[in-house]
């Protein structure tokens, strides 16, 4: 029911909120044809890092570089407006192709957690960290 109702008003006024934040957020968007096919949203925390919260892809388009396209963007964002701030997301441990993904391109697994969803849904996840290569 909570994925049928709620979860639509509540990331439509999640991403109105994100739009017009004061804070400084990365979003970037991959195009085709004149059609979004991903997008990369990056945001500073409290803690002094950025998260990458969000990385999406067309199913169809995945496997066809938008990702780690979208992936590199944001981390050249981050490195340029907030140097030296370690990055980091948060990946649900079923989501085991993102997982795999995230991991072919250079990011270590730093903890594991409990992500929390409305309605009292919750989820066991990995954290990773970006740390960029040396030289």
């Amino acid at each position: 029911m909570y994925l049928n109702g709620a979860l639509c008003e509540e990331h439509k006024a999640l991403w109105n909120s994100r739009l017009t934040e004061t804070i400084t957020p990365g979003l970037f968007v991959a195009e085709e044809e004149q059609q979004i096919v991903g997008f990369v949203y990056l945001r500073p925390v409290g803690d002094g890092r950025i998260l990458l919260d969000n990385l999406h892809a067309r199913p169809d388009r995945r496997g066809a570089g938008i990702g780690s396209g979208l992936v590199d963007a944001g981390l050249t964002w981050a490195a340029a407006t907030f140097p030296g701030s370690a990055i980091y997301l948060e990946v649900l441990r079923e989501n085991t192709s993102a997982i795999a993904f995230y991991e072919r391109s250079g990011w270590r697994r730093t903890g594991t957690g409990t992500a929390s969803f409305n309605g009292g849904l919750t989820l066991p996840e990995y954290e990773y960290t970006w740390t960029p290569p040396c030289g």
